[in-house]
């Protein structure tokens, strides 16, 4: 059986096995830093089976006007039974009168897929444009 947690202090073994199983090692780099981000994260919501850190969700923003999903993530052997959608759900409800919810993400068919099926727009076929710099 799957539950969630509303929290932001986890354990960072557990961080680190998750972001690891669905290959963002560069968060795991430096696990301080991704410790700190979550508790420093505007909402942190978590999915475990049993002990087992499964799926976790973070929002980044001021909560009144913007927010953005920084982080979903579902450990591989738990994809596709509905965990993400749980997660996200829960974040646009918490977040409904936000007016702008931005998040930013791999161009695979399968996450356009997962995101348009939330009502986000893709910047490539609206009207707006993206831009981000990394270091």
């Amino acid at each position: 059986m799957i539950t969630y947690r509303k929290d932001s202090t986890l354990v960072k073994e557990e961080l680190k096995k998750l972001y690891t199983s669905v290959g963002w090692v560069s968060y795991t780099k430096n696990m301080s830093l991704l410790e700190d981000a979550l508790i420093n994260s505007l909402s942190t919501m978590t999915a475990w089976n049993k002990d087992e850190l499964i799926g976790l969700i973070r929002v980044v923003g001021d909560g009144k006007t913007i927010i953005y999903i920084q982080d979903i993530l579902i450990h591989p052997n738990f994809q596709h039974l509905g965990i993400g959608t749980t997660l996200m759900t829960s974040m646009l409800n918490e977040y409904a009168n936000v007016r702008q919810k931005v998040l930013l993400t791999e161009d695979v068919p399968s996450l356009r897929k997962f995101y348009q099926k939330f009502n986000f727009t893709s910047c490539d076929k609206g009207t707006l444009v993206s831009f981000y710099k990394e270091f």
